[in-house]
């Protein structure tokens, strides 16, 4: 077998800083701290990069990209010397969680000079280097298909109900407001000092219906919630960002709970309970929303009573059944594709430490 050596990671990568936010607008991918902030007509690095955070909350991430892009100046670009592989560095860089070699507390920062000296041991057999970042990267290529495959669902679903229920209103259509339609804060049951799901709003995505994460924890005191709720949320800037999330993470006739920030959504029974989820997306239903938030700057929530008499007219009944039954076969496929997708997460954050450190090996590939 290659034995692996030790070397200051600085002999085999190769550091640079990124430059100012350029001003958006093109196709190039503008990376910060924090993944992709933008777009822009012009690259200041092309073809394979690492783009690591440099400082604040998301200093040490770690991303990878193999097309132009344009790294900004809260990131640092890395880049293999000699003959490593750009993919295998990647992981490896994302495995040594680079976070923890941060300099300061309240304001943490990672510079060319400290990545430099960190003490690694790595193999230099770049075949067996080949081989490591395949196995990854083909655990990521398949979450991120199953990720991309559900957004696509999603996003017709928010088509169908903007073409279904609101471009094609018509006067005959039965009009009333949200109250009547959907209830606001149903009543849930959860003894206190029981253990049961919670989620953080952290982990509410402002893009996709499913949460990150959740975990037990014991129930004092919170906004209840079961399987088919959704989750709005009420106080500022989490609303403004787009936090929502539909429910289906539970067990049967399980309760969760999370924070008392959350406004839970469930529609009457002839409207699929993702209606309400889908609704939360709705620009307009977000701007009103927003509209009726009260309270004291940087503290403000939304009124339920205002959110219960926002306007909603429904469609024909035929319509409302093909929504209905769009949005079962789409959460049919959505819910499998998530845990898909967290099966082989766990299994990729299982091999990634076990690989990079030579406890797992891999055969050499020369693809």
């Amino acid at each position: 077998m290659n034995q692996w050596k030790e070397y200051k990671l600085g002999e085999i990568v190769k550091f640079g800083n990124g430059k100012e936010r350029p001003k958006s607008g093109g196709s190039i991918p503008i990376f910060g701290g924090n993944g992709i902030l933008g777009y822009s007509d012009r690259s200041n690095y092309d073809g394979e990069v690492i783009v690591i955070g440099r400082v604040g909350a998301y200093c040490g991430s770690v991303y990878y990209e193999n097309r132009p892009v344009w790294v900004s100046d809260n990131a640092l670009v890395a880049k293999p010397k000699n003959e490593f592989n750009t993919k295998f560095l990647y992981y490896f860089l994302k495995n040594l969680k680079l976070n923890e070699y941060a300099e300061g507390s309240s304001h943490p920062l990672v510079t060319q000079s400290l990545l430099g000296s960190i003490e690694v041991c790595i193999t230099d057999n770049e075949p067996e280097q080949r081989a490591i970042a395949s196995i990854l990267s083909s655990l990521d290529d398949k979450i991120d298909l199953l990720h991309r495959q559900n957004a696509t669902l999603e996003a017709l679903a928010e088509t169908l109900f903007r073409q279904w229920f609101v471009e094609e209103a018509e006067e005959s259509w039965e009009k009333g407001r949200l109250g009547d339609f959907v209830e606001l804060n149903p009543k849930r049951t959860l003894k206190g000092g029981s253990v049961a799901p919670y989620l953080e709003m952290s982990n509410v995505s402002n893009q996709v219906y499913h949460p990150d994460n959740w975990y037990d924890r014991e129930f004092s005191s919170g906004t209840k919630f079961i399987n088919g709720d959704t989750l709005l949320a009420r106080i500022t800037p989490c609303l403004e960002n787009g936090k929502s999330a539909y429910v289906d993470f539970l067990e049967n006739e399980q309760v969760g709970w999370g924070s008392t920030e959350y406004i839970v959504m469930r529609p009457k029974p002839f409207l699929h309970t993702f209606f309400s989820y889908v609704l939360t997306r709705n620009e307009d239903f977000r701007s009103y929303a927003i509209a009726s938030m009260v309270g004291s700057s940087g503290r403000q929530r939304v009124d339920i009573n205002s959110l219960a008499d926002y306007e909603i007219s429904l469609p024909t009944h035929e319509t409302i059944e093909k929504f209905n039954s769009f949005c079962e076969d789409s959460l049919q496929k959505m819910k499998h594709n998530h845990i898909e997708i967290r099966t082989l997460t766990q299994l990729r954050d299982t091999l990634l430490p076990k690989l990079m450190s030579g406890e797992v090996r891999v055969g050499e590939s020369s693809n």
